[in-house]
């Protein structure tokens, strides 16, 4: 006897309450790992987030949710040590800034993404290679806020 499986269907609303509430609890973490060490699980949890977060981004989103989303999973990686990882989602933040012209803010977080990403991976000379590139990006920042925001994310480098 099989049993009949009940598909669910996910409405757009779903979708866009999960990519919020996922990557909000993912921001819960990366502040938490900033003062405290983060338990195994709670790394998996931080790392399953962002990626459920940036799927449900994928299904009803817009360039700048996928973007974003791929910049917040690179973070993560980096935050934990997996630079392949984090190179990855890092590149692929910078793809989508590139295909879809997307500037400002977003787009020198996707050259501090690869910053990062290569200083985890120990390879110097791409990390000033991005550093400069995220600097020169940050001269385009529009808003003050963002601007002096991002100036202090690169501090961090």
């Amino acid at each position: 006897m099989t049993e009949k499986k009940e598909k669910i269907e996910i409405t757009d609303a779903m979708h866009k309450q999960l990519a919020v509430s996922a990557f909000n609890n993912t921001w819960g973490f990366i502040d938490k790992i900033k003062t405290e060490k983060l338990t195994p699980e709670e790394i998996d949890e931080m790392i399953h987030m962002a990626h459920a977060s940036r799927y449900h981004w994928g299904k009803i989103g817009t360039p700048t949710h996928f973007e974003r989303g791929e910049w917040q999973i690179s973070r993560v990686y980096s935050l934990v040590g997996h630079p392949e990882a984090a190179i990855y989602h890092a590149k692929r933040c910078l793809e989508i800034c590139k295909l879809n012209d997307i500037g400002d803010f977003d787009l020198a977080f996707a050259y501090e993404a690869l910053a990062r990403a290569y200083s985890v991976a120990g390879n110097d000379d791409k990390k000033k290679k991005f550093l400069e590139k995220a600097k020169e990006a940050a001269e385009k920042i529009k808003k003050k806020e963002d601007k002096d925001y991002f100036l202090s994310e690169l501090e961090s480098l």
